[in-house]
């Protein structure tokens, strides 16, 4: 058996994953790193240059087109008659030549997110919980997952929720009206909610919902947010509002999946699964919870590959992009965060998903008052927005009241409140958290940096946020950091 491609493309977040014979990850990245273009929905030539077509037998699609368009025509957005084929849109997005002689399969959008979920997870049996804006028409649902005794990977489908009646659809519509760009600035909202306070969680659910429990809203929210009701609510209120509704919300979801009694293991995937606010609360309701570093659309087409393959999944880690070869810059990094106090990362293979780990990241000394605020302004974003911190895993505990079942959180996972605060003000958001990434003793360039930090400065973490400015997205080759380097006058370490 030859190597398996799995393509998300043409309608939002283009990716690729390659894997092996023997589920070995060769290659996950992001379209838009190489073509530049944020959110890109096609596959970028620039990107193809990463696959050996040739050793390609299997090409897996993570949805099913025509019933994705069925869902589209009846919600009034059209049928594009050159996208109701996978074979069509695969063609459109790796070329003829490529597609030529390969065997093609697609599966629903749903079960991609799952099994990029479940069969990149340590378990051999779990509860899945998806939830995002929509797939061709599931929004929610709920799996349980194992393997047979062939070590095949399973799915029995327990219970789900249709369009339009969305938790993801629902954050999208506030996102919008608070003047963002919804299905990408969710995130901002996330932030904003805590500059807030939520008056309007009661009539938000009141107005919007016919029935919270099967999560059934009384309108379409795909087509905006008729706010009226909302009177002259500040962002943020309505911001703090939304994001307490939708905790409730996912709290309806994983009561359900827990009563089903499937398994203690959760596995959460989806769009939705990257609130890292509402995962706080997760362990709640499961002994052990996975939620792999690309959660959203993108990440979908390693699960369109893993169905394929049909075993589990070799996970050794998130690099898995492109690579910029060399040792990680333990020693200039060093000297950069002791003389300017920021410093900017590229080294080693790009991470799959939307948060930097350490090879493509600036990083902070998180101590002074002032570092926020030259970060933000070297990122162009906006004031309220919080950064991250990245921290020696078996300190964690030491300096954040880490969360239930969150002693592991090395992809950026879940927030955390600060024993310390005023120790580290980079780091902590004006509601006294800080989205924790952890790092285990596991030899990366990370963790050697991080030990070389603590024991020049005795402080076990640093301010870690993505290498990149508002709006593009992240340095992806030495050609990006050279640029970025000279753009924003950091130094960017390789």
């Amino acid at each position: 058996m030859k190597h398996t491609l799995g393509v998300s493309a043409g309608f939002h977040d283009a990716a690729l994953t390659l894997l092996d014979q023997h589920g070995k990850i060769v290659f996950a990245g992001h379209s838009e790193r190489y073509s530049k273009k944020k959110n890109d929905a096609d596959i970028s030539s620039a990107m193809l240059d990463e696959i050996d077509m040739s050793q390609v037998d299997t090409v897996a699609y993570y949805e099913r087109p025509w019933l994705k368009q069925l869902r589209q025509w009846y919600a009034g957005q059209g049928i594009e008659w050159n996208k109701v084929t996978t074979r069509q849109i695969l063609k459109q997005q790796l070329g003829v030549d490529q597609v030529y002689g390969k065997r093609i399969k697609n599966y629903s959008h749903h079960l991609c997110h799952a099994a990029a979920g479940f069969q990149t997870s340590p378990y051999p049996m779990a509860t899945v919980v998806v939830i995002d804006a929509v797939g061709e028409w599931d929004t929610v649902s709920i799996w349980g997952a194992m393997y047979d005794k062939n070590y095949r990977a399973t799915y029995k489908k327990l219970w789900s929720q249709s369009y339009p009646h969305s938790i993801g659809l629902f954050y999208s519509a506030i996102t919008q009206r608070i003047g963002l760009h919804p299905l990408d600035e969710e995130y901002i909202t996330m932030g904003m909610s805590g500059w807030g306070t939520p008056k309007y969680t009661e009539v938000m659910r009141d107005v919007l919902l016919d029935n919270p429990e099967e999560l059934r809203f009384k309108s379409n929210l795909h087509t905006g947010l008729d706010s009226e009701f909302l009177g002259c609510a500040t962002n943020e209120d309505i911001a703090a509002s939304a994001q307490q509704l939708t905790e409730y919300l996912i709290h309806q979801v994983m009561t359900r999946a827990r009563n089903f009694g499937w398994s203690d293991n959760l596995v959460y995937m989806g769009g939705v699964a990257l609130n890292c606010l509402a995962n706080r609360r997760l362990g709640e309701y499961f002994d052990n919870i996975w939620i792999m570093p690309c959660p959203g659309d993108a990440g979908s087409s390693l699960g369109a590959a893993a169905l394929a393959y049909g075993g589990c999944v070799q996970w050794t880690g998130a690099d898995l992009g492109h690579d910029i070869p060399g040792d990680y810059p333990v020693d200039s990094a060093m000297a950069a965060l002791l003389s300017d106090r920021i410093v900017g990362v590229a080294s080693g293979r790009a991470e799959f998903g939307p948060r930097a780990l350490g090879n493509r990241s600036l990083l902070a000394d998180p101590r002074g008052a002032d570092i926020k605020n030259q970060v933000n302004a070297i990122k162009r974003r906006q004031k309220f927005r919080p950064f991250a911190p990245v921290i020696l895993e078996e300190l964690a505990d030491q300096y954040f009241v880490m969360p239930n079942c969150w002693s592991d959180s090395r992809y950026m996972q879940v927030v955390a409140h600060c024993r310390f605060p005023d120790r580290y003000p980079a780091i902590i958001h004006v509601d006294g958290t800080s989205r924790v990434q952890t790092v285990p003793q596991d030899g990366s360039g990370i963790r050697k940096l991080l030990e070389a930090w603590y024991a020049e400065t005795g402080c076990p973490m640093l301010l870690n946020t993505s290498l990149n400015i508002r709006g593009e997205p992240m340095v992806n080759d030495r050609t990006d950091a050279d640029r970025f380097e000279q753009l924003y006058g950091v130094k960017v370490c390789s």
